[in-house]
């Protein structure tokens, strides 16, 4: 009850009109951010954090700043998938698989479903994480703060192998797309001998690696459009959709599909937020794999499936909470926009640890109690803009292909100022275009690019320390993380295999 009545009284805070009124203009900019390519949540907040020191010196306090950047923080989140389904480029990285349903859908004229399930998805992810972040913080913290290198390394592994159930029936081609992924997220200086690898024909550009953003644009910007050219499957389907409130109303009724995507995506993207430097992109690309492995129907997932939009915005959402909580109990940030939260605390005054709710509840609760405000207004910004979202739909493709194409170079070098990453975005993108005309799986590779930089350090740095692969069958967490992922690999193999067998 004490708990409850400390929620009260932050909601209370945050429900002041100079609180309210900096929460709806942090989520509508962080809408947008969200929604253009190359920006995302991290250099939205990082951009206004100057803001809030005007802020600050209005309100003579640390809340009020913080308020409005977490707001900005949730509106990203929601906007992400704005450009994922609207034009298949991600909005951010935390929005790509999103974009493996969300971009069929609008092709299929049901872009207002696929907005409406993404939005609600949003909002059910985020509300499960607040509450969860609520009750349950101090204990949530601890369990984070046992998950060391073996333990996260054998949530990598179990996120691999839900890799298997993402290309399809073609276990070899999979097996493949993992593997060239891998191979691109290992290309820069080696994490622990500094060493430079993989510096293809010693080009420098080559020197910090194949960014993410680099590979998600050019696979899901360009390489969809050439695609979509080479195909011609658009075109009628983008006019079919209707912005009326039937339109809105039924899409609305579609969403109890999505409950099974939602749910895993909820909880398991609060999970891995909490864990430091995980963040909502893993979260997101998790619970995606993890929804298509556990569904009735997997070989809908890539074409239009309504859970393979709310399992990852679910995700994604409930992920931006749970990365507040080692950022806020531990002094740890759990993703890279809360590493820039961190610091403005610190600017502020405030210390981060597990002293911050005894000594600073004056901050905490209001905090707290604006992740629910921030919420309900981005949940109803979002649905009152899907007009406009899908009135970007209505274009010819002789319009949008010129825009698609834009965004893409322009998003490449906003987020980098790098022309190396502008040309070798395009050229990704040409191959993620014959990668699908030979039926090899992308999105495989996109997961693997993704988890690389992880997996590896940790795997690496836990066996210098154990130096033994046993370490991560006897850890009392890793150990059982670490069996379930290796059953969940065997299996498509084996079933490839009997396949295999059986036919011959």
């Amino acid at each position: 009850m004490e708990v409850l009545g400390h929620l009260i009284e932050g909601i209370m805070v945050a429900l002041e009109p100079i609180n309210l009124g900096l929460a709806i203009i942090g989520v509508i900019i962080g809408l947008f951010v969200g929604a253009m390519p190359g920006l995302g949540s991290v250099n939205g907040v990082a951009i206004l954090l100057p803001f809030t020191f005007v802020i600050q010196g209005f309100t003579g306090g640390a809340t009020s700043p913080m308020i409005f950047l977490a707001s900005i923080y949730y509106g990203a989140m929601y906007g992400g998938a704005i450009s994922s389904i609207t034009l298949g480029i991600p909005g951010a990285s935390t929005a790509v698989a999103t974009t493996f349903d969300g971009r069929p859908l609008a092709l299929q004229g049901k872009a207002h479903v696929a907005l409406m399930t993404a939005a609600i998805a949003s909002f059910i992810g985020a509300t499960i994480s607040n509450v969860l972040f609520t009750g349950f913080a101090p204990v949530l913290a601890s369990v984070a703060l046992n998950f060391g290198n073996p333990e996260i390394f054998a949530l990598m592994l179990l996120a691999f192998a839900t890799f298997a159930g993402l290309g399809g029936d073609d276990f070899p081609k999979t097996i493949f797309s993992i593997c060239f992924g891998l191979a691109l997220s290992a290309v820069g200086f080696d994490i622990i001998s500094g060493e430079p690898r993989l510096i293809f024909f010693d080009i420098q550009g080559f020197s910090h690696g194949i960014r993410f953003l680099v590979l998600a644009i050019g696979i899901y910007g360009i390489g969809e459009m050439l695609w979509t050219i080479n195909t011609s499957r658009y075109g009628s389907s983008m006019s079919k959709v209707e912005v009326n409130f039937a339109s809105i109303t039924h899409a609305l009724s579609r969403f109890r599909e999505a409950w099974r995507g939602t749910i895993i995506g909820s909880f398991l993207g609060f999970f891995v937020g909490i864990l430091p430097a995980a963040g909502a992109t893993p979260g997101s690309l998790m619970a995606y794999g993890v929804t298509k492995m556990t569904s009735k129907n997997p070989e809908k997932f890539g074409k239009g499936s309504i859970n393979g939009v709310a399992a990852p915005e679910a995700a994604n959402n409930a992920a931006s909470t749970g990365a507040m909580l080692p950022m806020m109990t531990l002094g740890i940030p759990g993703s890279p926009t809360t590493a820039v939260l961190l610091a403005g605390m610190v600017i502020w005054g405030l210390q981060p640890g597990p002293l911050l709710f005894t000594n600073q509840p004056d901050f905490v609760w209001p905090l707290i109690g604006s992740f629910y405000i921030s919420n309900v207004v981005a949940v109803c910004v979002n649905i009152a803009f899907i007009p406009v979202f899908l009135w970007m739909l209505r274009m010819p493709f002789t319009i949008l292909s010129p825009l698609i194409f834009v965004l893409s170079l322009v998003g490449t070098y906003a987020a980098y100022m790098d022309m190396f990453d502008v040309w070798l975005m395009v050229l990704i993108g040409i191959g993620g275009f014959f990668m699908r005309i030979l039926d090899y799986p992308v999105a495989p590779a996109v997961l693997a690019i993704v988890l690389g930089p992880i997996a590896e350090p940790t795997l690496r740095q836990t066996l210098l320390q154990y130096e033994t692969f046993t370490i991560f069958f006897t850890r009392p967490i890793a150990g059982p993380i670490t069996v379930i992922a290796i059953i969940l690999i065997l299996l498509p193999g084996l079933q490839f295999l009997y396949r295999k067998f059986k036919g011959a």
